[in-house]
């Protein structure tokens, strides 16, 4: 059944990346498509700003990559790997898919096959991507053309679980479409194939996955705001809660990045339109989505009982990415606390070692400061734990701060009794 594939990916990034050049090692004429020119001279040159694919992988991969349409016409089973977000009012933004689609239905023919992965609330597929595949196409839905859908699990950052490496969810719009879905994905998913009943169940199962976790993290930052006002450590109850054997293991800190932040808001809406008022996951975001308000505000706080004014004094945040060790500034919190400080008449120096400088400025008007800015602070904000700041007891991140001076380290990254007795720590 997989002997005359021909695939295309639509979107080069953090899923149709990794995705495009696994196929292209077992299925030859493998061409991955993008619409950013400049992205697509930087693969071509083994260039991979995601850090999903290295270098050398990249270099002697038999992809082709290319932002040229006429390229796509040999091909007869598309994969559509585009971002999902949300918009400044948490409404989803499908226009990204929208605009895949409309560039497949310009090079559809009869028989292909049509795959989505892009996160979606259940019958975006069906309902809002078919209808435009037919527009452009001029070919019928379901008759002259299948649809397929496989929700995306690429964690960013994670080299152990990577995509071969996890189960795939696969489904199609009917049993023969199902089937050749998961033998074209079995050629390349070592984990193995989950076969899902339809397209709206896959749709429905990629869109709680996060919103799960998503609850999960606000439970326990909810946690971690009444333990502060009850003067425990949260860090602490998490250990001691942690020695029952079926005790969760979720640690509090800031939602952002391109899942986890995102996810909830697809179902949500997609519920409110059906006339639901969901109240747990809205509850959920609310609270994760407070988080970097909180500790602004603490940490004025801190520097009040220090002494010390905002107005005038050195202020660090370390750590601007969504999460450690990758370069992924999508959805990030950390701009909302320097927001929030601003507001209190401070300019705190950002910094983080990962981030691309130019991505930073152009997504939050946030100019990164060189590290050797960061020195004699008497506040440092400690975001995003890379590890390659933590090495060494985290030296590089102690030796910034004046010895007097407050620590927030939002992660409970730190080995507190490695600092003065003079500093005043706090962690959520």
């Amino acid at each position: 059944m997989t002997t005359d594939i021909r695939i295309a990916v639509i979107g080069l990034g953090y899923v149709g990346l990794p995705v495009a050049i696994a196929f292209a090692q077992n299925y030859p004429g493998t061409v991955g498509f993008d619409i950013h020119r400049t992205k697509v001279n930087e693969l071509k040159n083994g260039i991979d700003r995601t850090g999903e694919v290295e270098q050398r992988e990249l270099l002697k991969s038999k992809l082709h990559i290319t932002s040229e349409l006429e390229d796509l016409k040999g091909c007869n089973f598309f994969v559509v790997a585009v971002p999902t977000p949300i918009d400044s009012a948490n409404i989803p933004d499908l226009t990204p898919m929208i605009k895949a689609s409309e560039t497949v239905g310009k090079v559809l023919k009869k028989g292909d096959v049509v795959v989505y992965e892009s996160t979606v609330y259940p019958g975006v597929t069906e309902e809002k991507c078919a209808p435009i595949l037919e527009k452009i196409s001029g070919l019928k839905a379901f008759v002259d053309f299948k649809l397929g859908y496989s929700p995306e699990r690429i964690n960013p950052g994670d080299k152990e679980r990577t995509l071969t490496k996890i189960i795939k969810v696969v489904s199609g719009q009917d049993n023969a479409t199902l089937d050749l879905v998961a033998n074209v994905y079995g050629r390349i998913i070592e984990a193995g194939i989950h076969k899902a009943s339809s397209i709206k169940v896959a749709e429905a199962a990629k869109v709680i996955e996060n919103t799960q976790r998503d609850l999960n993290i606000a439970l326990v930052n909810e946690l971690a705001i009444i333990f502060e006002k009850m003067g425990i450590s949260t860090t602490e109850v998490l250990e001691a809660a942690g020695t029952k054997w079926n005790f969760l293991r979720f640690r509090p800190g800031l939602v952002g990045g391109h899942c986890i932040g995102v996810d909830p808001y697809y179902l949500t809406y997609r519920a409110e339109e059906l006339g639901l008022h969901p109240q747990v996951i809205t509850a959920g975001r609310r609270i994760n989505d407070s988080m970097a308000g909180f500790i602004a505000q603490k940490t004025i706080k801190l520097m009040l009982s220090k002494g010390l004014s905002p107005i005038g004094s050195k202020v660090g945040v370390l750590g601007l990415t969504f999460k450690e060790n990758v370069n992924d500034i999508r959805n990030s919190k950390v701009p909302n606390i320097v927001k929030e400080l601003r507001e209190y008449g401070l300019e705190p120096l950002v910094y983080d070692p990962l981030a691309v400088k130019d991505d930073v400025m152009h997504e939050y008007g946030i100019t990164l400061a060189d590290e050797n800015m960061l020195s004699g602070l008497d506040t440092l904000i400690f975001a995003v734990p890379h590890d390659i700041l933590m090495v060494e007891n985290a030296s590089r991140v102690i030796s910034k701060l004046k010895p007097e001076g407050v620590m927030v380290d939002v992660k409970a990254a730190l080995n507190k009794t490695l600092l003065p007795d003079s500093t005043s720590y706090w962690s959520l």
